[in-house]
């Protein structure tokens, strides 16, 4: 078996990932993309847990704001949003001989397990795929939280943030400032008291306090997980202070 740097990942997945040019709904053959991708770890021996966003069909708080709806009320309806990727995103996964389990923080027992995180550990050291779907199952927290909370709970040896078209964390807008500078390692501290919007500030405490280390990249590149879990340094680095002197 091939040593790897990560043994058990979690990939971030927003629901815009999905989307391809249109912008909306899902793209079979991204999805179909990102199953090759996570089936590529998969068969390296990686255990792999993935959260996915909801923002392809229903976005909580725009949502809110846009149809005059209680913010809470909007959040339950992206919550199940989220779980309608992760049901879309196993069937792709299994017609690819992929073993997964769906589980859910609202309970939908007719179609996926509840969250149960001594299960969740159990299917991944039995070598099953784990989408967690349905966010915390709170209303105003986001999937980032989500993503840092589950690769915690599991013991997650990295956290991937999958982003589409940026290939780190720049100190401006790489698409607007042509002299915007990409880092190749961040810490915690900096990401949070310099303000970088990778992902919410809550999530990225969540990591820092538990020491789980993210990886923020482009999920665009061909390839690109299996070079992160064989150690190649992809992307921008976010580690405790000591880690990174």
């Amino acid at each position: 078996m091939t040593q790897l740097a990560y043994k058990r990942i979690l990939l971030k997945l927003s629901g815009e990932a999905l989307t391809g040019e249109k912008g909306f709904g899902i793209e079979p053959f991204v999805i179909e993309r990102v199953a090759k991708e996570v089936g590529d770890v998969y068969k390296l021996g990686a255990e792999v847990a993935i959260v996915v966003g909801g923002g392809n069909i229903f976005r909580g708080l725009n949502s809110s704001m846009q149809l005059g709806m209680d913010r809470a009320a909007a959040d339950y309806v992206g919550m199940l949003a989220t779980i309608m990727n992760s049901l879309i995103l196993q069937g792709v996964l299994e017609r690819e001989g992929i073993p997964t389990r769906v589980q859910t923080a609202i309970e939908m027992p007719s179609v996926a397990e509840p969250y149960i995180r001594r299960r969740a550990v159990r299917h991944l050291e039995k070598k099953r795929v784990v989408i967690f779907g349905g966010g915390t199952g709170n209303p105003f927290f986001t999937t980032d939280t989500t993503a840092a909370l589950r690769a915690t709970e599991i013991e997650a040896s990295v956290l991937l943030m999958a982003k589409n078209g940026v290939d780190g964390v720049y100190n401006a807008d790489p698409k607007k400032d042509k002299n915007a500078k990409k880092f190749d390692v961040l810490t915690f501290e900096r990401v949070l008291s310099e303000n970088y919007r990778i992902m919410d500030a809550a999530a990225v405490s969540i990591c820092r306090d538990n020491g789980i280390p993210i990886r923020v990249f482009n999920f665009a590149q061909q390839g690109v997980l299996v070079d992160i879990v064989k150690g190649q340094k992809v992307g921008t680095e976010i580690i405790q202070a000591a880690s990174a002197a």
